[in-house]
């Protein structure tokens, strides 16, 4: 299994109900068919800024890339990146010991950044260090 996270913040000028809008569509993206359980809301963990956090489990690699490439998925990022001040993708954990692990989920990552630069130019200024 695999368990990944993220933790954001939304931009000061964000509404409510544009809050709620976007944790509306990330539920969504949650809720595609690779993923195994999902939590959305907000962030319970150190005060460090990231007011909200999203997690979701994926059985292995082969779910993972069908969820990176999940039309729902594609669709629900510029309906939430807009709205975002930053974000910090990890830490993620996974029960698999696969020493490569790590390696080949940075590849999927890198397969999807060049696949979808415009994607990878909307979500790298939101970047944050986890």
């Amino acid at each position: 299994m695999i368990v990944h996270t993220l933790r954001f913040a939304f931009k000061d000028a964000v509404s409510e109900e544009e809050k709620e809008n976007v944790l509306a569509v990330m539920r969504r993206t949650a809720a595609v068919d690779s993923v195994v359980f999902s939590a959305v809301g907000q962030n319970l963990g150190v005060p460090d800024g990231f007011t909200h956090a999203y997690c979701v489990g994926i059985e292995d690699t082969t779910a993972l890339r069908r969820y990176m490439h999940d039309p729902v998925h594609l669709a629900g990022d510029p309906q939430i990146l807009p709205y975002l001040a930053k974000i910090a993708i990890g830490p993620d954990m996974s029960d698999d010991p696969a020493p490569d692990l790590a390696e080949r989920i940075l590849a999927l990552h890198e397969e999807k950044v060049a696949m979808y630069p415009e994607w990878a130019a909307d979500l790298t200024p939101l970047l944050a260090v986890a």
